[in-house]
């Protein structure tokens, strides 16, 4: 019997997990790169969380993806963060080096190198609905690639407002809060419009509460939602003209800097888009 390396195993935690298209992204890029890598996808409920930390530990795992509803109890079981995750806190993306656990958050990163590739971020003032945790996410890593004014549309006071005293107090990006209260009108001065919510996930008729006549010919309108790809917002901003970013790309991109961090070698986008595209049957 000829001795052969030891897989190494990357994974996701989370609960409820079943459906996640990760793990078939990843296992077809690990193929196309050459790399004898496996990931796994497991069910961890809330109580199990700290033993499923000091497990990933012990048996040598290097690293993994922490989805709902992880992303922000994991921090506690880590040895330290990103900038942008300790902005955030929230992790959805761990290292495992040199014994060490290291929080990422590739939410927001995944969205803005999609967005590089069709406008530079950098002095764009965006208007951005939700407040949530994608929300968060998306709109930290803008104020750290140079944005110049975030506007916030939420629901909810509190919590919106949260988010803008984050991005004028730590992050250092102007921002300012519009509570969502019927439909909004955009700015003509608007160069990205965002839906951050989960508006359209699984439902391609829900409407984001925009007034769709606001949004022009020069604005990105952008939806990180990924299934469907085509949304309510996408399909009228791309009947008014508008460069539109679906949500598959931000996924894509999520995938591909998992795969930097944990392996250092830069997969190719293209196989992960397909998988993802074949695992979602579009």
């Amino acid at each position: 019997m000829v001795d052969r390396p030891i897989e190494e195993i990357v994974c996701c935690m989370g609960q409820p997990v079943a459906g996640n298209p990760t793990q078939f992204i990843m296992e077809r890029a690990f193929n196309a790169a050459g790399l004898d890598w496996r990931y796994l996808t497991l069910e961890v409920p809330p109580e199990n969380l700290s033993g499923a930390l000091a497990g990933m530990r012990s048996m040598g795992f290097r690293g993994g993806n922490f989805t709902i509803p992880h992303k922000v109890a994991v921090i506690e079981h880590l040895d330290d963060l990103s900038e942008a995750a300790r902005l955030m806190g929230a992790v959805n993306c761990v290292n495992h080096k040199d014994g060490q656990l290291i929080g990422e958050n590739t939410d927001g990163k995944g969205f803005v190198q999609s967005l590089k590739e069709i406008v530079d971020p950098s002095g764009i003032k965006v208007a951005m609905f939700g407040a949530g945790g994608a929300a968060r996410a998306v709109s930290v890593e803008l104020g750290l690639s140079g944005a110049s004014e975030i506007i916030v549309i939420n629901r909810t006071e509190s919590r919106g407002q949260e988010l803008v005293d984050l991005l004028n107090n730590d992050v250092g990006i102007k921002s300012s809060l519009v509570i969502q209260d019927g439909e909004v009108e955009i700015d003509d001065d608007v160069d990205v419009v965002l839906n951050a919510t989960s508006i359209g996930l699984g439902d391609a008729d829900a409407q984001v509460p925009v007034v769709v006549e606001t949004l022009s010919e020069n604005m990105v309108v952008a939806d990180v939602v990924f299934n469907p790809p085509q949304t309510w917002l996408l399909h009228q901003a791309a009947e008014r003209g508008c460069t539109c970013l679906d949500g598959l790309g931000m996924l894509v991109n999520q995938a591909v800097i998992g795969f930097q961090i944990w392996t250092g070698v830069d997969p190719d986008p293209a196989v992960m888009r397909e998988a993802l595209e074949e695992y979602l049957e579009i």
